[in-house]
């Protein structure tokens, strides 16, 4: 049946009791896809009917359908043409693992981050409103969305406006609410038909030409929200001014497609509650969602992850935040909503009591650690770089302003791959670098963060610990931390590759190759970006060197621009070339690291390669000199 689905009004076509079957094999397909090439499968497959449901009542793409964070979308993207691409899902110029507006018309927006479509939504309601463009709006959301701050500013102002907007609340809790049930569905077919709602308002209509009447109809609506306040949880939307209907059972057609039809043709702001299951029709998923949230490449038959299972920079941070609150009793973590991307599961297990998961509200996680750090704790804030944005008020005005000691674990920095341009933590170096008093460090292997950990304790000042995603490594050369020093690794002449964080890496692989061409390559691990190493620089600058920054970063902002800045401003005019080597001022695509570095000439073939162009041209200027 799928083969025969190549746009939503295919899907149109069929009659409701084949949704099932069609289902199924979306399913199959998600499975199957992301099993070869990894990707958000749990939310995926607890998303495949409600996704065919909304293209089977809505006409999309007239009508627009805005998913939050966008994880979800793999049965969206399938019936909506992309079943033939599908295969190429979160590969280079292959379909994207998150809805994208410049992929198809049935994408609204690029998402990536949670708590996000009620506002769009919403604005583009009232924007279709002044445009008498009668298409409906949609905003799915999760409940785990709800737990973010714009998202709950966003419902206040749409049930204030009285937007015409339907919000989908996707309930994907690991069981079904016992409130989906025989009753609560008859209520729910009785309240969103048409000839209910038809009667109601006629009834409001008549009665408010009457003073009595008014004080009637506000007792019936009253009456209508005390007896669903009984019986089912959406109390709090009515209160905020929304109409409320739900919970229903999300993997159910013959429930699930009448009531969306019904809800959909009504007025004004409303929200549907569904309950899903999150890994729906995958046993494994079913059993650890939080795995398959996203998942590695695995095998279908037994669930496992197809590669070596390998220590990642993640649990080394964790098991060295172990260590140090282990001999300090002020030490706790705070994630959001993350604790095993992050690692800090593992340090749960240890110190449960001094783990706190304040859920998808990053924001509330920097003041929330403000508060622990004014009330003499040594507060470590695990999130990844890409979500941290989303609290750059809150680092500067609630902790860095307050002098106080929160230290922000960026995990996921640089190019994190496949998940692409909202997932990319590229932009932290030049958003953190420029508030003052902030420490600003990247350790260039697994040690170093374990001893970058350490040294942050000892600071009376907000600091921040930036590494990549992927699995931990041990280079040569260990080395006590002390602040704003950088360390020389290997000493040169012609050259030397100022390298941050995994950089460093690259930069002794160039280093040894650029050796056998008899090239003399001095590396040096910057270690901290704020701040820089004065002396040591200024070193540099008296010598007719090349100097090469290396980071894994937007260039805009980076610790290549932190070295010029720094001489600019002390007056320095160095007689060395200054490369800086970095990504470009532009939304980086998704791709393997491995791709993206060779894509943007920052592996090691593109880079000795460039310096070997770079001493040619500087020899043949030094011939011109008189």
């Amino acid at each position: 049946m799928i083969e025969k689905i190549n746009s939503p009004h295919d899907v149109k076509q069929l009659p409701l009791s084949d949704l099932s079957i069609l289902a199924a094999e979306v399913r199959n397909l998600i499975i199957t896809t992301v099993s070869n090439q990894g990707g958000h499968l749990a939310s995926s497959l607890g998303a495949v009917e409600l996704c065919i449901a909304l293209h089977y009542c809505l006409e999309t793409p007239y009508d627009s359908v805005i998913f939050d964070v966008g994880h979800q979308t793999y049965a969206h993207k399938i019936i909506t043409g992309r079943r033939d691409a599908f295969s190429s899902l979160r590969q280079h110029n292959g379909i994207s693992g998150f809805p994208n507006f410049r992929e198809s018309p049935y994408d609204i927006y690029i998402s990536g981050h949670a708590s996000t479509a009620v506002s769009w939504a919403q604005g583009l309601a009232e924007a279709k409103k002044m445009r008498n463009d009668e298409s409906k709006t949609v905003a799915i959301i999760g409940d785990g969305s709800l737990t973010g701050g714009m998202c709950f500013e966003a419902l206040n102002n749409c049930g204030h406006t009285q937007s015409e907007i339907l919000i989908i609340v996707n309930h994907n809790e690991m069981s079904i609410s016992p409130s989906v049930g025989a009753l609560s569905s008859y209520l729910n077919k009785i309240i969103s038909a048409p000839v209910y709602n038809r009667i109601r308002g006629e009834l409001e209509t008549f009665l408010s030409h009457f003073s009595l009447g008014k004080k009637l109809a506000n007792h019936a609506r009253h009456f209508e929200e005390t007896i669903k306040g009984l019986i089912v949880p959406g109390i709090f939307f009515e209160e905020l001014g929304f109409r409320y209907f739900g919970p229903i059972d999300g993997h159910n057609f013959e429930t699930l497609i009448p009531t969306l039809n019904n809800v959909v043709s009504l007025k004004g702001p409303r929200v549907l509650h569904v309950v899903t299951k999150k890994g729906k029709g995958f046993e494994f998923s079913e059993k650890n969602p939080e795995y398959f949230h996203s998942a590695p490449c695995f095998c279908t038959k037994n669930g496992e992850c197809v590669k070596e299972k390998q220590e990642t920079f993640s649990e080394s941070f964790a098991h060295a935040l172990i260590g140090i609150a282990q001999k300090d009793e002020r030490v706790v973590a705070i994630t959001a909503a993350m604790p095993q991307g992050t690692g800090l599961d593992i340090f749960g297990k240890t110190f449960p009591q001094r783990l706190f998961d304040v859920g998808i509200a990053e924001e509330h996680a920097v003041g929330f650690a403000s508060g622990l750090a004014k009330g003499g704790l040594r507060p470590y804030v695990a999130v990844y770089s890409t979500f941290l944005q989303r609290a750059f008020d809150q680092i500067i005005h609630d902790v860095a302003l307050q002098q106080l000691p929160v230290t922000f674990i960026l995990d996921r920095a640089g190019v994190v791959g496949e998940d692409g341009p909202t997932h990319h933590g590229v932009f932290d170096i030049g958003y953190l670098r420029i508030i003052p008093h902030m420490v600003c460090m990247a350790p260039k292997d697994k040690e170093e963060l374990e001893d970058m950990l350490e040294f942050s304790l000892t600071l009376n000042k907000p600091a921040s610990i930036r590494f990549p995603r992927g699995t931990a490594y041990s280079l040569e050369n260990r080395q006590k931390v002390s602040l704003g020093k950088a360390q020389i690794m290997r000493s040169g002449k012609q050259v030397w590759l100022v390298a941050l964080g995994t950089m460093v890496k690259t930069a002794c692989e160039m280093s040894d190759r650029l050796a056998r061409e008899h090239i003399e390559c001095g590396v040096i691990n910057a270690r901290f970006i704020k701040p820089l190493d004065e002396e040591l620089f200024f070193s540099l600058a008296r010598k007719n060197t090349i100097i090469v920054t290396l980071e894994d970063g937007a260039l805009c902002g980076g610790i290549g621009g932190a070295l010029l800045e720094l001489y600019e401003t002390r007056g320095v005019i160095s007689k060395a070339k200054i490369i800086r080597a970095g990504f470009p001022d532009d939304f980086i695509p998704a791709a393997s690291r491995e791709e993206l570095f060779r894509m943007y000439g920052l592996d090691a073939d593109s880079l000795v390669e460039r310096i070997k162009k770079e001493i040619g041209q500087e020899a043949v200027w030094q011939k011109q000199i008189p």
